[in-house]
């Protein structure tokens, strides 16, 4: 696939800033006028849901929350500095691999290929705002092949720019419309709103770099993000943030009175996971925002026992609902950053800067706690997991052995498929409990369904019909191929007094629901 210049296919960067920024005042007049009273209206029903557990109720809150979503894309698009996040140093190889691991549950028919170079050399950005880049780049490029198809992101830097290039096998992109990717409120997609690829614009150029993009239809499509190198800053390892705190306030009245702040601030550090918030409340009915504040009040309270608790339903209903653990982790480590930052300008407020022994003491115990939590999470999700395998196992094993009963002296046991040394191991133990519960005088064993079987496994099974006899039932061979037939000659292997044997399945139900005589042990027809 040929690199193009922006300019070359339509995509040049003064129009687009040109476009940003006719868009910018009207965005931001209606996030301002509109995201206030949204946020009201979404705090009552908050109050009212206490109440009232009715399906209008989630059907509104899950109507508002898109609806702040949009808006707050709106703003970030107008003004992108809103977030106020520092530039820091970013080496993006890794933050590239961070991103591909919320996406294992995606690209299963989807090869991934990656070629990272000088991925020790960073550069200087905001972090979150460019992993959403680099996310919503990804995103698209999976959501763009239909079936099978592959991925390729490659990274590279010289002294001056690092240079990051994903293509995939998709769809790709119409010609004509190349020049439109980046304009708000369009979108390739049917049900896309174009503020993903909006943002990926705004904070690339916002970041003083360039991005192009080549298309083919039913080719694939490459985009190429350039990004300066220069002034690496370190950042500051907190900030100090606009929260309202007398000098005697706790810190559980402190995170209360802030709850709105410290939820802004987690979303602005768990910048991949907040447009799943929605897709896992309906998934899995879990709401990640209101159980953040719940675990924020149990670590500050220091409620051990409930944070344990609450860690090993989370875990459980993840589980239960095959929910992306990267996810998870993410937007945990999201809190743990958010208390230290909450931390440290509830210390600086009320407790007097020399005295650094509260605020160690906290910090630790911050750090004690989500641990805890995690570890419990953790070990509660693969509890469930690992029973659900065991359940699942038991499923497949008596699916293998299907033991049907015909009557209180009679059962079959049809057995389909290949047969190795495990699975016949399995029809031993299950068919002599079976037989040891249920005290039966015959059992049919159907080989219709097996086409082969190798002397080592005819040899268990003659150990098994041994068993059966020890337990005081018949055996009834039924349906044996030639195949295995000719394999027991070879080896001279033979069921002779061990087990009737019969043609067919039918025509052995017939003489023994029919003919009494057939009852005998043994009878001498028919055997090998």
């Amino acid at each position: 696939m040929k690199e193009s210049h922006p300019r070359q296919n339509g995509l040049n960067e003064e129009a687009h800033l040109s476009q940003l920024a006719s868009v910018g005042q009207i965005a931001a007049g209606i996030a301002h006028e509109v995201r206030n009273p949204l946020t009201a209206v979404k705090g009552f029903l908050q109050l009212l849901e206490q109440d009232s557990k009715q399906e209008y109720i989630e059907i509104a809150q899950s109507e508002l929350d898109n609806a702040l979503i949009t808006l707050n894309n709106l703003l970030q698009v107008s003004k992108p500095d809103l977030e106020d996040e520092e530039f820091q140093p970013i080496h993006l190889a890794v933050e590239l691999e961070t991103i591909l691991n919320l996406f294992q549950d995606k690209v299963y028919k989807i090869n991934i290929i990656t070629d990272f170079q000088n991925a020790d050399i960073p550069i200087s950005g905001r972090k979150n705002q460019l992993k959403k880049v680099f996310f919503n780049l990804i995103k698209n490029a999976i959501e763009s092949i239909t079936e099978t198809g592959t991925i390729k992101i490659t990274h590279f830097a010289s002294q001056d720019e690092a240079t990051v290039i994903i293509s995939d096998t998709g769809i790709g992109i119409p010609k004509e419309k190349l020049s439109l990717l980046g304009t708000p409120f369009y979108s390739t997609k049917e049900n896309g709103t174009g503020m993903g690829l909006t943002q990926v614009f705004s904070v690339v150029y916002q970041h003083g770099g360039k991005i192009s993009v080549d298309s083919e239809e039913n080719i694939g499509t490459s985009f190429k993000v350039t990004l300066p190198i220069q002034n690496i800053i370190t950042k500051r390892s907190v900030s100090r943030l606009k929260l309202e705190c007398a000098k005697d306030t706790s810190i559980r009245d402190f995170f209360i009175t802030n709850r709105q702040s410290f939820e802004e601030q987690l979303l602005c550090e768990a910048i991949n996971v907040k447009d799943k918030i929605a897709e896992i409340q309906a998934v899995g009915n879990i709401n990640l925002i209101e159980n953040a504040h719940k675990l924020t009040l149990f670590i500050v309270d220091n409620r051990e026992h409930e944070l344990i608790q609450f860690a090993k339903n989370e875990g459980i209903a993840w589980a239960k609902h095959s929910l992306t653990l990267a996810f998870k982790l993410e937007w945990v480590q999201a809190i743990r950053r958010t208390l230290w930052e909450f931390l440290f300008n509830y210390t600086n407020m009320t407790i007097d800067k020399t005295n650094h022994e509260d605020f160690f003491s906290m910090e630790k115990n911050i750090n004690a706690m989500v641990d805890q939590f995690l570890n419990h999470f953790f070990i509660s999700y693969s509890k469930y997991k690992d029973e659900l395998l065991s359940s699942q196992m038991k499923i497949v094993e008596n699916l293998s052995v299907p033991i049907i009963p015909i009557t209180e002296a009679i059962c079959i046991l049809p057995l389909i498929g290949a047969i190795d040394s495990k699975r016949i191991e399995t029809i031993g133990n299950k068919v002599i409990d079976h037989i040891g519960d249920t005290h039966i005088q015959f059992l049919i064993i159907d080989l219709s369904g097996v086409a082969q079987m190798e002397s080592v496994i005819i040899q268990k099974l003659i150990q098994i019909i041994d068993g059966i006899s020890m337990m005081g039932c018949q055996t009834v061979l039924t349906g044996l191929r030639s195949e295995i037939v000719k394999n027991m000659l070879k080896y001279d292997l033979s069921f002779k007094e061990k087990a009737m044997t019969k043609g067919t399945l039918q025509l052995a139900l017939t003489e023994l629901l029919n003919d009494p005589k057939i009852l005998n042990p043994l009878v001498s027809n028919s055997q090998i």
